[in-house]
This record gives C-alpha cells, structure tokens and sequence, in this order.
C-alpha cells in the first residue's frame, strides 16, 4: 500500500515528515513539514517533480532554523520553482531566501505579491499606531494595547525578505507540472488572493489555508479594509471547491492529508453558522467587539494570538451586519454593535453562511 494510503487508513502508522525530510506521497509528491514558533506549530510544503527538479508549493516562516532545515532538503533536490499560495509568513517567508539560493522563479497572484511587498514596507511605527488605533476603536484596553505596542513586528520576522519580481497567477491557469495539470483557483477571505491548485485528473487538492483537517482557517478585518465582509468572501471560496470528486486528496497547509473535502467543507460552514448565531444570541446590549470576543474565544490568548481573534469577531459581525441582524452605532469612544431582529430561524441561518456569488475571488 502507498504511504498516502497507510496515512488514511491506518491510525497506527501516522507518519509524519522529521523536520528537513521530504516525505513521498505518491509518484512525483513530496510532503515537507516544518516547524512554527507559535502554538501552530508546523506548515506542510509540498514537492512536485518536474522533470530532474521539483516544484516547491510554499516555503515556511523565514528564521534562521527554518532555513538551515531548508539547507538539508536542498543537499538532495534542486528547485524548477517556487509557488507561494499567499502573504502570510508561514507561507512566504523563505521564498526570496530560497528564489536567490536556487535560482528557482517565484510564482504568485498579483495580489499576494503585492500584498507581501505592501505590508512589509510599510513604516513600522505608522503601520502599529494605525492597527492599534483600529482596535481600540473596538474596545481595546490600555494595559494590552501598550502590551501589544511594545512587540516587535511579527511579519518582519517571518518575512526577512520579499521577493522582488514574480510570474503571475491567475485563476483558472493551468500550470504543467512535471506530468500533471494543476488548475489555478484564486480564493479570498482568509487572505486577498490565495492560490489553491487543483489537478483534476489525479485528483488532489493542494488546499492552502482555505480547508484544514481540523481547525478552521483565520478569517478577520483588518485596518486596511475596515469595512469588509471577509468571511462571505471566505465561504464563496468553499462554493467553489464543491465540483471536485469527492476522492480527491486534501493537502492542507497544517494538519494531516485528508479525504472527505465536501464533508469538511460542510462543517467549516457548520462551524460558522454556529458562532454567528452564537455571537447574535450575545448582543443582548449593544457592545463592542472586544467585549464579544469570549463568547467566540473561551481560551486564554497569548498577544501574537489577541489581534486575530479581535479581527475574527469583527469578520462575524460584519456578516451579521451586511445581512441586516445588527447595526453599529460610533461614537467618539467606540463602535458598538447592536442587534436588530429576531432570532434567526434555519432558513435564515443557511442565507449567513451561503452568500451570493459576486464574481469575486
């Protein structure tokens, strides 16, 4: 039996990659694992071959540990290309590193590469004043805002350096890679452009951040766009996985290689309907979405973890708020939200969680 299918079907053989191994899969796909600083602890990167080299799907957070482990991989392959799903550290972080060691071309949507370039650059001071602003608006306290203002910027440590040219994806490409077909889907929500790639014939998934085994993905407001609805964004993203076969292979960003995509497509969107009518149950007054946060996050929040759960509620209320549950009422102090009908009944609750597709990614 093929070590995929000891991995599905076998509790008992879990195999993990060691850190700095190259895992076969199938013919021609190799799983990557390495390590995280956070309570996250590890990403999948994924190997395809191409020809004599491989094609390298996401590259890890760019310290000094990740890139000595990069340093034992490369002893035994040699990179054709480097394809970066989105701008989130994890993901791109040793990719510049990597395109100058190798000489391998870096490949991205427009606007992940951008997006990379954009918050990277961006003054640190003005860039901290301007999120820490945002955040007290919705009901940050002074004792963590000062805890959070002394933090170094996260992304820069993860992000040493960014890649200073990149060849486009766009969604619907159909990239040959090696003796296989992957098709370009460009998604949003989680991030502005994230490429998931799909090969239709083997049928896999190389499935990013958009659907996990077991967590679900972060999906947040952030200063930049404080308006926005990322989570119908989000949720039009998992509309557009529903064509695939339900055999295909999931190969996340973390977690374990799955099968059962329509299934935990399902529950993501189970999982969101859930903390929507959570969150409307809980305005019972008008508050803000600090004070919203613990009904969404009952655990303890380390600083790194705080920002994204703030974002989280926010992209909640958003949905609640572009559906016309709740309103928000600003003042000089805050935003609070507030709630407008009554409860929602099932029917209402499937219109939360299935937004109508815009003709956006």
């Amino acid at each position: 039996m093929c070590a995929i299918m000891d991995l599905l079907t076998d509790p008992s053989a879990e195999r993990l990659p060691q850190p700095g191994e190259a895992l076969p899969l199938r013919p021609g796909l190799h799983w990557v694992r390495m390590p995280l600083p956070f309570r996250l602890n590890h990403i999948n990167l994924w190997l395809i071959a191409e020809d004599e080299r491989w094609a390298l799907v996401d590259t890890g957070f760019g310290i000094d540990a990740t890139l000595a482990l990069w340093e034992q991989v490369l002893e035994h392959i040699t990179l054709s290309r480097i394809i970066v799903t989105h701008f989130h550290p994890d993901h791109v972080g040793c990719a510049a590193w990597l395109s100058a060691r190798t000489g391998a071309s870096v490949w991205m949507s427009e606007a992940e590469f951008l997006t990379t370039r954009a918050v990277r650059f961006e003054p640190e001071a003005a860039e901290r004043q301007r999120r820490l602003d945002f955040w007290c608006r919705h009901g940050l306290d002074a004792t963590r805002r000062a805890a959070l203002a002394a933090l170094p910027r996260g992304y820069d440590r993860g992000v040493p350096s960014v890649p200073d040219r990149f060849q486009r994806l766009r969604d619907g490409d159909q990239l040959q890679i090696g003796t296989g077909r992957w098709r370009v889907c460009l998604v949003s929500g989680h991030a502005p452009g994230q490429a998931l790639l799909v090969n239709d014939e083997e049928r896999m998934l190389i499935a990013a951040d958009q659907v996990l085994e077991r967590i679900s993905p972060n999906v947040a407001v952030w200063p930049h766009e404080p308006a926005g609805d990322p989570l119908a964004d989000y949720l039009r993203g998992l509309d557009r996985l529903e064509p695939l076969d339900a055999s295909t292979l999931v190969l996340p960003s973390h977690g374990r290689p799955f099968v059962g995509l329509h299934a935990r497509c399902a529950a993501l969107r189970r999982h969101h309907a859930e903390r929507l009518t959570t969150l409307l149950a809980a305005l019972s007054s008008p508050a803000t979405a600090v004070e919203l946060m613990p009904v969404l996050f009952s655990r303890d929040l380390d600083l790194h973890e705080l920002g994204f759960a703030i974002g989280e509620t926010l992209a909640h209320l958003a949905r609640l708020e572009a559906t016309g549950w709740i309103a928000r009422e600003e003042t000089a102090q805050a935003i609070r939200f507030r709630r407008l009908n009554t409860p929602l009944s099932d029917a209402d609750i499937w219109r939360l969680v299935s937004p109508p597709y815009t003709g956006r990614h």
